[in-house]
């Protein structure tokens, strides 16, 4: 999208990983700082030593010294190396790029007014295609009752219209300066401040707590800023309940798409700043589809959308050359079969052992 924004997932195309580079120390256990009383304050919780290189464990024991005299700082660092050693969806660059622009977002004339304006087809994209998993629902909240994740949420533009909608919405994003920008929003509205909660965490944070707990996930504008598109798919798909729904929008990778969204919207028109997008992140929906499927989902709806930049507005179109949405369904036989491996040895797992 011309005006796309969002922080994605990392790609294991190459958007430079920032999960730690493992080193060959596996059997060193790194040292425990001290406290006043002599006792051991173990501080190593989330810094196994293979994770990281030589220079990154000498890191550590810089901090666990500090730690030992500074208790009020150990909580900050302790999250900040959480999210950077254990990530390797979440892009460095890419969030330094959207923390300059998390005080815009609710500015509709702004930066970011593609997204608001894109929430014209997004947001009944999502509502359409999740009443049809139901018999029955109610006219005013029509999502009563669901839940939604939605990852890379920003400063809530789309949560906030899914909550409206009657969903318990969950939005996640890496960056703490979004999430205080959708913080303060949503403080104005006590209903959306009861169906909407928000978290500074990337989508791995969160996979073991919340496994098959949605019944949608939703990641608009955000594969496009992502280190590893198949990791962050995979995360994607074990959060969902078995039959729900993944709901993507993004930018093809074309020659058209290269023109229109890097050269003309970052650089000669500045519908969107300069760096935003990174062309070799863009994705097709053949590979989309290709990823979805390899994983568990079925695509149901692969279709284009156009963004005209001169009215501001949006329309679907059969042209998927520049932007697309693609929603897919997490099969529910993919989960049985997983639970009857599970349970019950695989004849294969039978001829081997014989052999």
């Amino acid at each position: 999208m011309w005006g796309s924004c969002g922080l994605r997932a990392v790609r294991a195309r190459g958007w430079g990983g920032v999960a730690g580079v493992r080193s060959a120390g596996r059997g060193a256990e790194p040292p425990r700082a001290t406290g006043p009383e002599g006792k051991q304050i173990n501080r190593t919780l989330l810094m196994t030593p293979w994770l990281f290189s030589d220079k990154r464990i000498m890191c550590l024991k810089s901090n666990n010294i500090t730690f030992a005299y500074s208790y009020k700082m150990k909580s900050y660092r302790y999250v900040g190396m959480r999210l950077y050693s254990t990530s390797t969806t979440v892009d460095p660059k890419e969030m330094r790029t959207f923390q300059a622009l998390a005080y815009k977002w609710w500015d509709e004339q702004g930066v970011y007014a593609p997204l608001h304006s894109m929430n014209d087809l997004r947001v009944p994209f999502i509502r359409d295609n999740l009443l049809k998993m139901v018999t029955k629902h109610q006219l005013e909240s029509p999502l009563s009752g669901m839940k939604i994740l939605d990852v890379g949420c920003g400063g809530g533009l789309l949560c906030e219209p899914l909550g409206r909608l009657g969903a318990l919405v969950t939005g996640i994003d890496p960056l703490n300066e979004n999430i205080k920008t959708a913080q303060q929003h949503k403080s104005f509205d006590p209903v959306l401040n009861k169906r909407i909660q928000y978290k500074t965490c990337s989508l791995e944070d969160i996979v073991e707590e919340t496994a098959e707990t949605f019944d949608a996930v939703v990641a608009s504008e955000v594969v496009e800023h992502v280190n590893d598109l198949e990791t962050f798919i995979q995360c994607c798909c074990q959060v969902l309940k078995p039959g729900g729904s993944l709901f993507i929008t993004t930018i093809n990778k074309t020659q058209l798409s290269y023109a229109l969204g890097i050269i003309f919207a970052e650089q000669i028109a500045g519908i969107v700043p300069k760096g935003t997008h990174t062309w070799e992140k863009f994705v097709s929906p053949e590979e989309l589809e290709s990823l979805l499927e390899s994983n568990g989902l079925l695509v149901q709806t692969i279709t284009g959308m156009l963004y005209n930049p001169f009215s501001g507005y949006w329309r679907w179109t059969e042209n998927t050359s520049l932007n697309y949405a693609a929603h897919a369904i997490k099969s529910s036989a993919q989960v049985e079969t997983e639970e009857y491996h599970t349970k019950t040895p695989g004849i294969d797992g039978q001829e081997a052992s014989q052999n």
